[in-house]
């Protein structure tokens, strides 16, 4: 064993601390915030103005991205549970064995958000949504904390690429 062998060893458990962290703070988030959106402010369930472009309105998506294949998922949402965990364990895996932090931290945060809609499929056979942006009479589709840590891990993921150094290893 070298002497370096222990430091990288070191590095890495706290490389795989830091994913679990950001991983259980991302799924946190998302739960909390859902638990008070359906359990305290929409009782009773209505949509609640908040800025000129923007509410907070319940809704629930028993499909992927946007209510895509609702129809498909929505009498099997643990087929569509047991596919997202299957791809959060390659993540969980890509992200403990990654060697740049940026990338680390876009990961985890994909991870922690899937999770979190991954739990409310399997409790409520939908994901709970209650982020409502709209203008000129149009609106995004609802979302939720999850949605908003998948977003911005995935454009973490593509900044680290692109200002990647040219002489990164892999792991």
């Amino acid at each position: 064993m070298t002497q370096r062998e222990p430091a990288l060893r070191n590095g890495h458990l706290v490389a795989i601390g830091a994913v679990a962290l950001i991983i259980g703070a991302t799924f946190l988030a998302d739960q909390v915030t859902k638990w008070l959106v359906v359990s305290v402010v929409m009782q009773p369930p209505r949509t609640i103005p908040l800025l000129p472009f923007f509410n907070l309105s319940l809704g629930f998506n028993s499909g992927i991205s946007f209510g895509l294949f609702a129809d498909v998922f929505a009498s099997r949402p643990a087929l569509l549970a047991g596919i997202k965990m299957l791809i959060v364990a390659v993540l969980v895996i890509w992200a403990c064995r990654s060697a740049d932090a940026w990338e680390r931290l876009g990961l985890a945060m994909i991870a922690g958000g899937a999770l979190g809609n991954i739990v409310d499929r399997m409790r409520h056979g939908a994901v709970t949504d209650f982020l409502d942006f709209h203008w000129a009479g149009m609106h995004w589709p609802t979302f939720n904390v999850a949605d908003v840590a998948i977003s911005l891990g995935a454009a973490t993921l593509i900044v680290s690429a692109i200002f990647a150094p040219a002489n990164r290893s892999p792991a």
